[in-house]
């Protein structure tokens, strides 16, 4: 018998103990020996998109993970394999950043205790603090296989690291070379775009005169960044404006400078800009470098690394960028250069990690060639290897891939994977090497030194979907879980890391090592089958969440307030392809509701169960099984509730498969409440009826049994449980709970999540009782309503009158009991007239009549009847307005002719009756 549960549900109390269970019991944990079996099936496999180890737990990642855990049980549940693999990120620059700031904090820095005593506390710091992610998620329950987590500064993951960036360079698609970067002056290392924020501001633009060199006259410039001026090399015009015709091909003399520089012609001046003439300074703007590489021009740097002017000589030499921005401005204007400054609109780079504005710099970086990775990452979207839901995102992909820059992944930053690149102090030979040369093999110098700098974050992560599994060794892992089959991830991260991920791994992965020493060719080398990208978590207002504004939710508090499953089930119940989750604390309150009703509907369930054991019916509680057929006497309700059971495991599967977590959360939630108990349970307590053994009986002498008593608790019992596990991916803390309290010591299963999910298969349709108990409801609910319209006191019964087709009657002869105990009806009577007046209502297939006296308020009847009659009119007209179109007759499909007629009958019925209901009332 169920082991009793507490009166009240309290999930604190749950599920810290089921979330240590979990890990301690190892249930998620696939042994890599499977992937000797060859006839094994593919198994599920997904990999984490790895947080950052300096993470917190946000809605996004709570998001991203209820999705994934519900998914991945889900597979688990249909008998798959399913393999969730875990790991954190070393997040380059946010760690360092941390570790600087605690340094900072004791009076030093980095630079001072060295690199090696640096990197000894970033260790330190990861291992105090960098499991908090991770061990949010192990408390929140998700069904990762912890036995793989991975971090990406492993030394597996590094030396594999190592081995794909030199390999790449031995192939010739690694270089290095002096380009523009995104440079943050605070961090002092070049930055990826996708760590850079644009800002919208108000800015100015300044407007100075450059006089021509041989005093001839002047061309007036227009730049938004002054202080540059001492890099000039050259002022552009475009070669169809006229203005400037005359002028190209002489110089000017570069004011505060002196340095004389030439006047070009060049289509990136746009003569509608400004003063249609710009300024050049290749080595601090991206444009302008182009502009110097198509004209040979100098590359004068005239910024050091924290972005303070560095040139030798010069009066500006030391300030801040800013600062001297307002010493030039200053002199341009004394010296009578400063024609005009002018507010303007300015989309200001700024660095997402320490706040300070990006400065374009020219500096000696490492570069991927990034065109023929582009083109393979291509073709496998465009050939069907790799599917993205929503589909949209495929347009976006093709978009920036086609577009696609060499990419820089070198960071000037200490922690992180140093590039495997080795410098020759003598003759400056640079050597990429697996391991460290013992000496230079250009001048045989004995001391190489390693590249200071660090692989971008991003290289390393986009190798993980094959190098958690043990790449570039043979390993079991390769052979069995590559490729993978899912990536559940945000949009913000699909050109930086997904679009990295499929372009290393169908480079790469073109074959799997093998255990035996061979290699297992790859038709599509993809490291994942599909993407789905799921949506943005907003507040309850659409508005994005932002520590700005105030508005940001911490998952954390929300589940100490109401619960994981409650947190859960509010985000998969609004997780729709491409749709935004407006999170509303209201609507967790509310599902935090539904658990309740989960644990009430436990605790009546188990208290039946114990009134049957005392009665003598014999309640087997075994591993769960298919109901192919239920015996021919059981009852009506019975054999609907199995029949929706079925329909439901249909929808949950489908709606699942299209990641549509919003309707399957619906339909289990419709069906568990709405159905199971608010109808069937209230329904079956007709049938439970456990006699208790007569006065004077001997101990051993039991009550007569009534076998659809027996039926109805086995049915009762048997929807419950698949229940529990129909809820368990969305629910599993309470359904754990429950499922071990209904088995008490006999649970078929370590974990309800190692048990079968609920086919439609497993249950017989019923078609007769699906629509038996659909009219009895809607007979139940229009009694219901009339009788509170009439004023018929709730707990006084009252016989009703009932018209309709030969099966309606039937069935209401048939169910007394049921209108008695659901309705409050005393008697059925039945009319060969159809019911009209103030105390009938119509349902589409009967009229009924409850038969109680009381005065009626006539004037109220009337009104509210000739409102129905306005609207029923209404809907008359709109009818035959669509029935009389021959244009959509001719294209509308049949089915959808046909049920607008038999709207039109059912309506036309309506209407004569609710006529003859004014006619009827006195005048």
């Amino acid at each position: 018998m169920p082991t009793e549960l507490p009166k009240s549900y309290d999930p604190s109390l749950i599920e810290s103990k089921w979330a240590e269970f979990w890990v301690r019991e190892r249930l998620w944990d696939v042994p890599a020996s499977i992937a000797d079996s060859a006839t094994a099936a593919k198994p599920f496999v997904m990999l984490l998109p790895p947080p950052n180890v300096t993470g917190r737990l946000h809605m996004g990642h709570m998001l991203n993970q209820t999705e994934m855990d519900i998914l991945t049980r889900w597979h688990r549940m249909r008998g798959e394999e399913a393999v969730w693999v875990p790991g954190t990120d070393h997040a380059g620059i946010a760690t360092q950043m941390m570790v600087e700031r605690q340094l900072a904090s004791e009076g030093t820095n980095r630079k001072e205790i060295g690199r090696d005593a640096f990197l000894d506390r970033v260790w330190q710091w990861k291992s105090q603090y960098g499991g908090a992610i991770t061990d949010q998620m192990r408390r929140l329950g998700a069904s990762v296989d912890w036995s793989r987590e991975y971090f990406t500064m492993d030394d597996n993951l590094s030396n594999a690291v190592t081995e794909a960036f030199v390999r790449l360079y031995e192939q010739g698609l690694i270089y290095r070379g002096s380009y523009i970067v995104n440079w943050d002056p605070v961090q002092q290392t070049a930055v990826s775009d996708l760590e850079v924020e644009h800002k919208e501001t108000v800015g100015k633009l300044y407007f100075v005169r450059y006089p021509l060199a041989d005093g001839s006259g002047d061309i007036t410039i227009a730049t938004t960044r002054p202080e540059t001026m001492l890099g000039d090399v050259a002022v552009v015009v475009n070669p169809a404006d006229e203005r400037y015709t005359a002028l190209v091909g002489k110089t000017i003399t570069l004011p505060l400078v002196g340095r004389e520089i030439p006047i070009l012609a060049d289509d990136w001046a746009k003569p509608e800009f400004g003063t249609g003439a710009v300024k050049v300074t290749p080595a601090h703007d991206p444009n302008d470098f182009e502009i110097g590489k198509r004209h040979n021009l100098q590359n004068l740097i005239i910024m050091d690394e924290t972005a303070h002017i560095a040139v030798p000589g010069s009066p500006y030499d030391g300030l801040d960028r800013y600062e001297a921005r307002e010493r030039v401005v200053e002199d341009l204007r004394a010296q009578g250069l400063l024609v005009d400054v002018k507010d303007h609109n300015l989309a200001v780079a700024t660095s997402q990690r320490s706040g300070a504005v990006i400065e374009p710099r020219l500096s000696p970086q490492w570069f991927v060639k990034i065109q023929p990775l582009a083109d393979k990452a291509i073709a496998a979207v465009e050939q069907g290897a790799i599917k993205f839901t929503p589909s949209m995102y495929e347009k976006t992909y093709f978009e920036w891939m086609r577009n696609i820059h060499d990419w820089c992944i070198s960071r000037q930053l200490w922690w992180g994977h140093r590039i495997p690149a080795y410098h020759c102090p003598q003759c400056e030979t640079v050597c990429v090497s697996r391991t460290r040369p013992e000496r230079c093999g250009c001048c045989d110098h004995a001391e190489m030194q390693q590249e200071t700098d660090v692989l971008d974050t991003w290289f390393s992560s986009g190798l993980l979907p094959f190098t958690v599994f043990g790449w570039p060794e043979p390993s079991l892992d390769s052979a069995k879980f590559y490729p993978t089959d899912l990536l559940v991830t945000g949009f913000d991260i699909l050109f930086f890391w997904v679009a990295r991920m499929i372009m290393l791994g169908t480079h790469f992965m073109l074959d799997v090592p093998m255990p035996d020493g061979s290699k297992r060719e790859l038709k599509n080398a993809v490291p994942f089958r599909e993407v789905y990208i799921h949506a943005l978590v907003r507040d309850a207002d659409r508005q994005k969440m932002s520590k700005t504004k105030g508005n940001v939710i911490d998952p954390i508090q929300i589940i100490e307030k109401y619960g994981t499953d409650a947190v859960r089930f509010t985000l998969a119940s609004q997780a729709s392809p491409g749709t935004d989750i407006a999170f509303n604390e209201q609507r967790t309150e509310g599902y935090r509701a539904f658990a309740n009703k989960i644990w009430n509907a436990a605790r009546f369930l188990f208290l039946q169960m114990e009134r049957a054991k005392a009665a003598g019916y014999n309640v087997k509680m075994g591993p769960a099984a298919a109901v192919s057929a239920l015996p021919e006497i059981t009852p009506i309700e019975t054999r609907w509730i199995f029949a929706r059971l079925r329909e439901v495991c249909g929808a949950v599967d489908k709606a699942l498969a299209d990641y549509r977590f919003d309707e399957a959360a619906n339909a289990v939630y419709q069906f568990f409440w709405g159905e199971f108990c608010d109808w069937y349970l209230e329904l079956v307590k007709l049938r439970l009826d456990f006699p208790a053994p007569a006065e004077g009986a001997a101990e051993d002498e039991k009550p007569i049994q009534n076998p659809e008593t027996a039926i109805s608790l086995a049915g009762l019992v048997g929807v419950f449980e698949a229940s529990l596990r129909l809820l368990s991916p969305f629910m599993p803390f309470l359904t754990e709970e429950v499922w071990h309290a209904l088995y008490e010591d006999a649970a078929p299963a370590k974990s309800i999540a190692l048990t079968r999910y609920p086919q439609a298969e497993d249950y017989p349709a019923d078609d007769a009782a699906t629509a038996a108990i659909t009219t009895l409801q809607e007979l139940i609910v229009t009694v219901r309503g009339l009788r509170k319209d009439m004023g018929v006191p709730e707990k006084e019964a009252a016989p009703i009158l009932l018209h309709g087709d030969n099966r309606t009657l039937a069935l209401a002869d048939a169910n007394r009991d049921m209108l008695a105990k659901q309705a409050r009806v005393s008697d059925v009577d039945f009319s060969n007239d159809p019911l009209t007046g103030a105390a009938a209502r119509s349902g589409a297939n009967f009229d009924v009549a409850v038969v109680y006296e009381r005065q009626i308020d006539v004037a109220a009847e009337r009104e509210r009847l000739t409102k129905e009659i306005a609207k029923l009119e209404k809907g008359l007209q709109a009818a035959e307005r669509q029935l009389g179109n021959e244009a959509f007759l001719a294209k509308a499909p049949q089915a959808v002719v046909d049920g607008l007629k038999k709207q039109q009958a059912e309506t036309s019925a309506l209407y004569e009756k609710a006529k003859a209901s004014l006619a009827a009332l006195p005048a």
